[in-house]
């Protein structure tokens, strides 16, 4: 077999900013090259997605990943021989849209309003409240065949487009409702993809966190914390993960709290679910390799003390 990265195709989507005209020739350009070699600054496209493409996702720095195509090998990892080349099109005409229509918005609400225009209403990405807990919403080939998601999974898709553009963007860690930032911490303007990218204000997001969390909650800075790729990505996983579980269908939950472990190795708290759910299901050996696992990789000492209570406890099973 081929290696790894001649066997890679790239979304190549890399944007540099600067003035209109020059941005939609480099956007055509990218566009028409995008299956490429594997490139080392992104993340690939593979045409057979395998346990190879997140691991590759897993070796990457933080700020390599681009969220959406990450989330489309993810996906496809769950659609055998599927073809993402419609997928990877789709990326690009809403990239181009946006070159076209916001290549010299300057400030973050013209920003905002134009990705809230061109995938919130031109391309009908919305949240689906009808059957919210549906596993395709955190499933990102769905979410596009379907153009309706979960906040964390269409965020995905602002966030990197805006990326593209070279525009400041951020999923942050709200409480139960993932939503976007868009621009600096400084000067930030708050979306919901769920909402057809909605801009909030100070009192609408106080209201998504009281819908959440209850009445009394307030914003806290946690809140408005910005996630890394990764931890996004783990959220994707942890929605699809714990609907699984719910339904019952423990094989299927261990494999996506096992595909967390591969794409955030450094992420205690997936090592942690996965140790659960092992336990669970009565494999003992593998649930102590997952809690060694997360001893190797965290420092906190309360995750630290939890990790050591549970392989002691598991020592005396024997």
């Amino acid at each position: 077999m081929a290696p790894l990265a001649e066997r890679c195709v790239t979304l190549v989507f890399w944007w540099h900013g600067g003035a209109a005209p020059p941005a939609i020739r480099m956007w055509r350009r990218n566009h028409m090259t995008r299956r490429t070699r594997f490139h080392e600054e992104g993340t690939a496209l593979v045409e057979t997605p395998n346990t190879d493409v997140i691991l590759q996702i897993g070796l990457l720095e933080d700020e390599a990943i681009s969220l959406d195509s990450a989330a489309l090998q993810i996906a496809a990892l769950d659609h055998a021989g599927l073809d993402l080349s419609a997928y990877v099109d789709l990326l690009g005409e809403i990239t181009e849209r946006l070159v076209v229509l916001g290549g010299d918005a300057e400030n973050a609400v013209a920003r905002a309003k134009i990705l809230a225009r061109v995938i919130g209403t031109e391309f009908g990405f919305v949240g689906d409240r009808q059957s919210y807990d549906d596993p395709d919403n955190a499933d990102l080939i769905r979410v596009i065949d379907r153009r309706r998601g979960l906040p964390v999974s269409l965020t995905i898709l602002y966030v990197a487009a805006a990326r593209r553009l070279g525009w400041a963007a951020d999923a942050l860690n709200t409480p139960g409702h993932v939503v976007a930032r868009i621009g600096s911490e400084t000067e930030p303007v708050l979306i919901d993809p769920f909402d057809g990218g909605a801009m909030l204000d100070a009192e609408q997001f106080a209201a998504l966190l009281r819908a959440v969390l209850g009445r009394d909650a307030t914003p806290r800075p946690e809140h408005l914390t910005a996630m890394s790729n990764r931890s996004v990505l783990v959220r994707l996983l942890m929605n699809q993960a714990s609907r699984a579980e719910r339904g019952g269908n423990l094989d299927r939950a261990l494999t996506l709290y096992q595909r967390m472990t591969v794409i955030a190795p450094s992420n205690a708290h997936a090592w942690w679910e996965h140790a659960r759910l092992q336990l669970n299901t009565g494999d003992v050996e593998a649930a102590r390799s997952s809690l060694s696992a997360m001893l190797e990789v965290t420092r906190e000492p309360e995750l630290r003390m939890h990790a050591c209570a549970a392989l002691d406890a598991l020592s005396r099973r024997r």
